[in-house]
């Protein structure tokens, strides 16, 4: 403590102003670095909520007594206190869902309300069941849907419902992907509703996503050739190894449709249809026998000749027959497989010998076939349809990967804002204390290590001069030897040292601490001078 109090006040009051002011700089450094040391870390609370709803969590936390800060539309609380605030917020309904959903039918009363009013509010309802779907998929920030359904009326002609979904997503844009995903979820939700009848509007970009999905086009294609892809792929790497097959399929989808009408006869084959028989019979008597005396006597004395009859029979019979006919119409849909087409690359077998050195052998064709017979089988291969197989064992390269594992390191659990504010106190309370608090509290022991006083206005001009690198010979032109051995001077004894030798010889032991006295002499004449 004394060395401290004679550093203090060996200063200037100007320097003193310095040191004062430097310590309260590096008093408030360390508080502010203890501060940032000691803080909570804050965690994301709640994001992406209106206004409105956003206050009211804000409030709630606030009648709690809750640690929170506000950056933009996000709430952040204490990373040990979040889950336990969300279970309280969710326990008195906050934040208040934007969208109302089923609970809008629990509002109406059954007096007041007609048809109409209920069928709007269970329309809206349903929108806001969808609505909140929606938002719970990750990529999905906020959502709005619009259900256009007209109301039955026996006037009307019968229309399909349509609707449209506005979607704002949390990070990247919305995949064609998710955007089909929303239309067969509406679709399912709504009854008569198709999902080429409901639009998905990204409401960043203001750009309808996936229009051109609505019939079986490439899209379709594209996605069965995936899944065979990954079916072969699968199978395949079964039997070689992972990575030692490449797989590649192309599905070709038909674009057009048709319909074809087929009708044949068969005329080997009849059909009794109808049979109609007709039968007729025909009895004809012939004239009287020739006139005689005979019978031209009374009573007919003479005998009767009998008259001739005639009798015919006839029958007809008609069978209508019908020829055997074969009528078959087929329709062919669009979207429909029109050809397949497999490549398939695998490596041949690696063997490494005792010496270190790999060898490279093409698999035999037996393997290669039945190799080739399975992914046949997998994709369902048809020869009439045109679909190409293609098998074939090549050397594959692999490249070495590229750069390092990433791992998780020591700070990553670590705020970098946090840290760089600890980093910047630490620097500034460093720099305070090694350049300015340091050297002006050294200044003072150094002066006082060499044992002299205050010079006065003639030492300070003759030290001065000193400042040339030439010292006189007799002691009256430096002006120090009655400081330096003032004791030895008084004495008077004959063998005492010379003063000027003794402060020559005091001066080369000590240069560093000789010029440093000099600087500060010269400093306080400067001032003075100034002052004056």
């Amino acid at each position: 403590m004394p060395p401290l109090l004679a550093a203090w006040t060996a200063l200037d009051p100007r320097r003193r102003i310095v040191v004062a002011l430097a310590a309260v700089a590096m008093l408030v450094a360390v508080v502010g670095l203890a501060r940032l040391a000691t803080a909570p870390s804050f965690a994301l609370l709640y994001a992406g909520m209106e206004p409105g709803v956003a206050g009211e969590v804000v409030s709630a936390l606030e009648q709690r007594g809750v640690a929170h800060e506000v950056r933009g539309d996000s709430i952040y609380v204490d990373a040990a206190q979040r889950d336990a605030v969300r279970m309280t917020l969710a326990a008195e309904g906050l934040p208040a869902p934007t969208s109302a959903g089923y609970e809008l039918l629990d509002r109406l009363s059954g007096f007041a309300t007609t048809s109409q009013m209920f069928d709007a509010a269970y329309l809206r309802a349903r929108e806001g069941e969808l609505a909140r779907t929606i938002v719970a998929s990750a990529p999905v920030r906020a959502a709005r849907v619009h259900i256009a359904a007209q109301s039955s009326g026996p006037f009307r002609p019968s229309q399909p419902p349509s609707a449209s979904v506005s979607l704002t997503p949390a990070a990247g844009p919305i995949g064609a992907d998710q955007a089909r995903a929303v239309r067969h979820l509406v679709a399912a939700a709504v009854a008569g509703l198709r999902p080429e009848d409901v639009a998905v509007i990204d409401a960043t970009s203001g750009q309808v996503i996936g229009a051109d999905e609505g019939g079986p086009g490439p899209a379709a294609g594209s996605d069965r050739a995936e899944a065979l892809r990954a079916a072969v792929t699968r199978l395949v790497e079964a039997r070689v190894g992972a990575g030692a097959a490449v797989v590649e399929v192309a599905v070709e989808a038909g674009t057009s449709s048709e319909t074809l009408t087929e009708r044949r006869f068969d005329p080997a084959g009849r059909v009794a249809i109808s049979s109609e028989t007709e039968e007729r019979i025909r009895t004809a008597t012939g004239a009287e026998g020739a006139v005689t005396v005979a019978s031209n006597l009374p009573e007919g004395g003479a005998g009767e000749t009998p008259a001739p009859q005639n009798r015919e029979n006839e029958t007809r019979e008609r069978v209508n027959y019908e020829v055997s006919e074969t009528l078959r119409e087929v329709q062919t849909a669009a979207g429909g497989v029109a050809r397949i087409t497999v490549a398939v690359l695998v490596d041949g077998l690696r063997d490494v010998g005792p010496d270190g050195t790999e060898t490279w052998t093409p698999r035999p064709p037996e393997e290669l076939e039945a190799l080739e017979a399975l992914v046949a089988s997998a994709v369902g291969f048809d020869a009439a349809r045109g679909d190409v197989i293609t098998l074939r064992t090549m050397r594959l390269d692999t490249p070495p990967p590229r750069g390092t594992l990433a791992e998780a390191g020591m700070f990553d659990a670590l705020d970098p804002m946090r840290l760089a504010q600890i980093g910047v106190l630490a620097a500034v309370t460093l720099a305070l204390g090694l350049f300015v608090v340091r050297p002006i509290l050294l200044a003072a022991p150094r002066r006082a290590a060499v044992g002299l006083p205050a010079p006065s206005a003639a030492a300070a001009t003759a030290a001065a001069q000193a400042l040339t690198g030439e010292i006189a010979d007799d002691g009256g032109s430096f002006g120090l030897p009655a400081v330096v051995s003032a004791g030895a001077a008084d004495a008077g004894d004959e063998g005492a040292e010379d003063p000027v030798a003794r402060l020559r010889r005091l001066i080369d032991s000590r240069r560093d601490e000789t010029v440093e006295i000099l600087r500060g002499w010269m400093e306080e004449r400067e001032d003075r001078e100034e002052t004056a």
